[in-house]
């Protein structure tokens, strides 16, 4: 059992450790963990009923003193030209503290009025009780810097984690916050750039081993800045909820509601249901349930839950951890639909007729109860023949109506036609030392594309009945591409010996023609990368745009509310829309809903940069022992300094530096996207197979390098002079084709 320390080691170490003074902190100095930290959350509390500690946000602090990190309000300059401020957290007795700003030389210029955060040192001058070193202005963000400290003489340097981050930053000696040489810290940086010589930065945040694999995703946590702990009046609001009961709900208690996740799934949101319509005005039709977690109940507008849902907009999902959106009391407990436990929710029950098409829908506040919290792979596996103990009893009762059900939805999909990609997704697999043990592919099921129908009908049908109700909500966006890049997509094609259509209105029926000509051949990666490519960005809106790739007119996201704030907006839209109860969308939240949008969409593309960093590096990890290995792959990019390769085996994206391409110089096109060699004529476009060598692997940022050794099974020319007739004779009649599509373009472009 950990010794508990006493009263007195505890004042000491806060002390002596004015700003490491949280309940954490303190735990982490005496070695207290899980149970014992009961018995030292008392002490503190002690300590505090006593008067020896005062509690301030998260930390402990002497009654008496100023926090050693303050808010300040500067005043005049006296007449000796020195600044003093005055604390706006003093809450002590007797006459307020004096005091003193050191400025530095690298420090802004303050004036009267400017509040700043600022770190205080206890002193005793006949003028002065303190001294204040500027950490920042109020209402001012530094830039952030995540990397590797590496010691010097005089405090130290920050060489930056990111790929693109080649500036480092100088911490001096005060800077450094007690860090290591070889140690990954978090910095801001330390006033104004400098013109000349490296910009200066001070560490603010210790994070540990930067070789080890649970530090891959933290890295990019701390670099995205994706908040990733609670504060403790949250988690304190989430420990308070309590389970909802049946009053004002409609009981779906009996109904067999599943839920079908994937094998690793850390919450379940959404549950369904279907059976055959018995309506005989709905002949060969369904009825099919979608129930979804009543997040609204227990995250009510204006609380912290709320707040710090609204900060994080969604959640984060990396191969060794979940940043969520909601504390674990609700993601994993009273909002998670777990298998025969009563949970609220907010159910749809929709109609579809034999060919697949809604003729109806209404949604209930309901009770609820899973059947059965399944996967993915099982499901499939039962309706593929191969049932086992617990999808058995359920087969003929439950399983074949939901297939049956989205069997009628991919008639009316085939209809609609929503764009078809056919892009597989990566899969990294960790052992439980956090190491790659394997990359692959995920396996699509017709499980997961019953799943996934599913939603969109529920989210249809959510966006249509706010519509009908004249309620504000947030649409889930997704315009059309812009036209330099369907231009863009045409040459694509064009240069493949494909056509996509001109001279209409674009629809999703027309790339999904493209797509399939492509389909079989070997271009067809190509197109489905230069299509992604050619897509707008989906937003949140208050307006309704349409969803362009869904073929959708009306789209809301309704059925994520656990990791999603959006979902939640939408949520307490049709709370308000039917009455449900006070919980629903207020008037602030309706005046704030172009703001709310705007940050959430920002959050999605936050973390989903977040994710595909930690991705790369844990590939670059992965094949940081097979370096001097050849890989077969396809040119994805083209840059000015090289060409990014997408090798077949891990989807893994790597760069052939331009310099490594021999002595020639290589001349870009942007327009086209090549790289042209000026003596070997050799062309090097999107598209073109080839074989590399892995020269280099660096896991801290996911830095690939490669070596070009073929292209379309020609061995690369080497050095100066002539290439291979017959490379030179696959050059010319590439630069010809690419030629004659721009002669073209431009004449279409001057006849309008």
């Amino acid at each position: 059992m950990t010794r508990i320390p006493t009263k007195q080691e505890v004042l000491d170490w806060i002390s002596a450790n004015p700003t490491l003074t949280s309940k954490r902190d303190i735990a982490k100095a005496f070695g207290i963990k899980g149970a014992d930290r009961i018995d030292l959350k008392r002490i503190l509390k002690e300590l505090e009923a006593e008067g020896h500690l005062e509690k301030r946000k998260r930390s402990y602090r002497d009654p008496d003193r100023l926090p050693p990190v303050s808010v300040l309000q500067v005043k005049a300059p006296n007449a000796d030209g020195d600044l003093f401020a005055r604390p706006l957290e003093w809450h002590g007795e007797g006459v307020e503290p004096i005091v003193l700003i050191i400025a530095r030389a690298s420090d802004p210029a303050l004036g009267e009025g400017d509040r700043i955060l600022a770190r205080l040192t206890v002193v005793h001058e006949e003028d002065h009780n303190y001294e204040a070193r500027l950490i920042r202005r109020i209402g001012t963000n530094p830039r952030k810097i995540v990397g590797i400290f590496r010691k010097g003489a005089e405090g130290g340097r920050i060489v930056p984690i990111d790929k693109a981050g080649s500036t480092e930053w100088l911490v001096a000696e005060g800077a450094a916050l007690g860090a290591r040489d070889g140690e990954l810290v978090e910095a801001e940086q330390a006033g104004p750039k400098n013109r000349m010589g490296l910009p200066r930065a001070r560490i603010v945040e210790r994070l540990g081993d930067p070789t080890a694999p649970r530090a891959v995703s933290l890295i990019a946590i701390h670099q995205h800045g994706i908040p990733d702990d609670f504060p403790d009046k949250v988690i304190a609001e989430a420990d308070k909820a309590k389970p909802v009961g049946l009053k004002g709900r409609e009981d779906l208690r009996d109904m067999p509601l599943l839920t079908i996740d994937p094998s690793d799934a850390r919450d379940h949101d959404d549950a369904c249901y279907a059976h055959a319509d018995d309506d005989p005005k709905n002949p060969g039709g369904h009825v099919i349930w979608v129930a979804i977690a009543d997040v609204a109940a227990y995250v009510r507008p204006g609380t912290a839950l709320d707040r710090e849902a609204r900060k994080r907009g969604n959640s984060s999902y990396f191969p060794d951890r979940v940043v969520p959106m909601l504390p674990d009391r609700l993601s994993g407990d009273l909002c998670s639909l777990h298998e025969g436990v009563p949970r609220a929710c907010i159910a749809v029950r929709m109609q579809i007729d034999a060919d697949g098409n809604k003729i109806g829908h209404r949604f209930v506040r309901g009770l609820m109860r899973s059947a059965a919290s399944l996967n993915y792979a099982e499901v499939q596996e039962a309706i593929d023949g191969t049932p086992n103990d617990r999808t058995g009893p359920l087969l003929e009762s439950v399983l074949k109506p939901l297939y049956a059900a989205y069997a009628a939805l991919k008639k009316a999909r085939a209809d609609r036609q929503p764009l078809e990609l056919d892009l597989p997704e990566r899969k990294i697999v960790l052992n439980d030392k956090g190491e790659v043990e394997s990359v692959a592919f995920r396996e699509r099921l017709d499980a997961h594309r019953l799943i996934e129908e599913f939603m969109i009908l529920a989210n249809v049908a959510a966006a249509e009945t706010l519509i009908a109700k004249r309620s504000p909500l947030l649409f889930r966006v997704h315009e059309e591409p812009a036209p330099e890049k369907l231009e863009s997509l045409r040459e694509t094609a064009q240069a493949a010996g494909l056509n996509l259509a001109k001279g209409q209105v674009l629809q999703t029926r027309h790339l999904n023609a493209l797509l399939n000509a492509a389909a079989g051949t070997e271009d067809a990666e190509l197109i489905n990368l230069s299509t992604l490519r050619s897509m707008a960005q989906a937003y949140y809106s208050p307006e309704n745009f349409g969803h362009f790739g869904l073929a959708l007119r009306n789209y809301a996201h309704f059925t994520s509310p656990i990791r999603r704030y959006a979902d939640l907006i939408v949520h307490r839209a049709l709370i308000s829309a039917h009455g449900w109860g006070k919980d629903g969308l207020t008037e602030d939240e309706i005046a704030r809903l172009e703001e709310t949008a705007t940050h959430i969409s920002d959050t999605e593309r936050r973390s989903m940069m977040a994710e595909r960093d930690t991705t790369d590096r844990y590939l670059a990890a992965y094949l940081s022992e097979r370096v001097g290995n050849e890989f077969t792959g396809r040119i994805s990019g083209i840059a000015r300094f090289g060409a990014f390769v997408k090798m077949d085996e891990t989807g893994a994206d790597g760069l052939v530096p331009v310099r490594s391409l021999g002595r020639e110089f290589f001349h870009f096109d942007r327009e086209a996207g090549t790289l042209m060699g000026s003596d070997s004529g050799l062309i090097i476009a999107i598209g073109q197979r080839v074989t590399v060598r892995l020269t280099e692997a660096t896991p801290v940022t996911g830095g690939l390098e490669l070596e070009l050794l073929s292209i379309d099974d020609q061995a690369l020319p080497r050095g100066r002079g002539p290439a291979k007739r017959s490379t030179r004779r696959k050059a010319a009649s590439t630069k010809r084709k690419k030629d004659k599509i721009k002669r073209k373009v431009e004449r279409k472009r001057r006849q309008r």
